[in-house]
This record gives C-alpha cells, structure tokens and sequence, in this order.
C-alpha cells in the first residue's frame, strides 16, 4: 500500500489513506477481507487493478456485511447494525425466547466485589462479555453496561452474570438497533462528557462517560472506570 502511494494510519494500523486533488480513498484490512471507499472513483478502480495483480481478489461489489455488521443504505445516509449477531448470540445462550427489558443495567447499581458472592462459570462468562464488547461497536447504548460487567472477567458471581443475562434481554426488546450515518450538510464537531462521582461501590473510583459527533453523527462513545481515585465531583 505505501508502494502505491497510501499512508498508514497512526491509530489504526489496518487502515491506509490516500489523497489527491482533494478526493479521498480508504482501505481497511482484517485478514484476508477488505474494503476499498472514498470518493475517488478513479483511484478507487487503480487501486483495485493493482491488488488484482499481487493477489488473488473477488469484488464482492457494495458493501452489505463486514464482520458481523450489517451496512445498509437509503436517500437518509447509512444505517449500521449488528442485527444477525444479536440473534445469534441469544440463540447461542437459548434466549431467543426470553422476556424482554427496558434498560441494559439497573440505575443506582451497587453492583461489586463482595467476599460472601457466589461464583460463576468463568470461562463462560468472559465469552459473553467479549461478545459483547465487540457488540458495542454498534450499540452506544450498552457501552455503560458492557463496561461494567467487564471489570469482574477475573473472578465473575452470579450476581455479575446476572447482568449479562439483563444485558442480552434488552438486547432483545430491539436486536435491530444500530446507527445511522446522515448527510447533515455539515462538519460540526461536538463532544459531551460526564463522570458520575465515587460511582463504584467496592473502591470509590468514578465512571467517565464521552461522546463526539461530527456532521451530526455519532463517531466515537467510551464508558470507563477512572484509574485513581477523585476526592471531588469537579475533579472526576
């Protein structure tokens, strides 16, 4: 890729740019799948010709599912969702059938390290909650709730997975939830940020919480435990 002219990208060392004339192209790579976009159709039609030269290729035409994500597009702008995964994720546990939940994860949870909890299966439960992470891809609105129950991965209770269980029945109240990408006609960017204070129960640590939207559209999301502890609310 850098043979052809293509920058690799500092953050994401699987993504390669390239500009000209004020036209971009993008490739991003996972193995031995890609994808080829940009607004340089030109560019886009070399680039091809030249990786069909190095490699044995199959253009598998507009891009409809990558990974687990499901792309789909209308005059509003492109709607990503995990919608298969979900579904497969909850026939894998035999929750396809369970009664759904309103919320991913009960406001004001103590939820904790407690010496009289009882252990749960371990190896299961890390599955799960790395399904799950990787769900957050497209679903901000678990990224508070996956977060949480990924502390406990080293020495999971019932009790913690208990709140996997919450998170898979919200997940099925809309399996088909996901983002939408709209042309807004504009590049604003805007960023939103809070940290509950002292929010965990067993160390006193806060919970940052961000956003950031460009053109009107959600770009990145974070949920995070705050490494050390704060002593005021203004400092968390």
């Amino acid at each position: 890729m850098r043979k052809y002219g293509y920058s690799q990208s500092n953050s994401d060392h699987t993504l390669f740019l390239k500009q000209s004339q004020g036209k971009v192209t993008a490739l991003i790579v996972y193995v031995d799948d890609m994808i080829i976009t940009g607004d340089d159709t030109e560019e886009i039609s070399r680039l091809q010709e030249k990786l069909a030269e190095e490699f044995e290729m199959k253009n598998l035409g507009g891009l409809k599912y990558f990974l687990g994500i499901e792309v789909a597009r209308s005059k509003e702008g492109i709607f990503l969702s995990q919608r298969k995964y979900v579904l497969d994720l909850l026939a894998e546990v035999g929750m396809l059938d369970c009664k759904p939940a309103d919320t991913p994860i009960v406001q004001n949870h103590k939820l904790g390290k407690y010496p009289d909890q009882v252990p749960t299966n371990k190896e299961r439960y890390q599955r799960l909650v790395g399904r799950l992470i990787y769900l957050s891809h497209t679903r901000p609105d678990i990224a508070y709730a996956v977060s949480v129950v990924s502390q406990f991965m080293h020495a999971p209770s019932e009790e913690h997975m208990n709140v996997v269980y919450r998170i898979l029945r919200y997940l099925k109240s809309a399996p088909g939830r996901g983002i939408m990408f709209a042309n807004n006609d504009h590049l604003v960017v805007e960023g939103y940020t809070d940290a509950d204070w002292a929010g965990n129960a067993s160390d006193r640590r806060s919970t940052s919480g961000y956003l950031t939207f460009v053109g009107g559209n959600l770009v990145t999301w974070r949920s995070k435990k705050q490494k050390v502890v704060a002593l005021s609310k203004a400092e968390a």
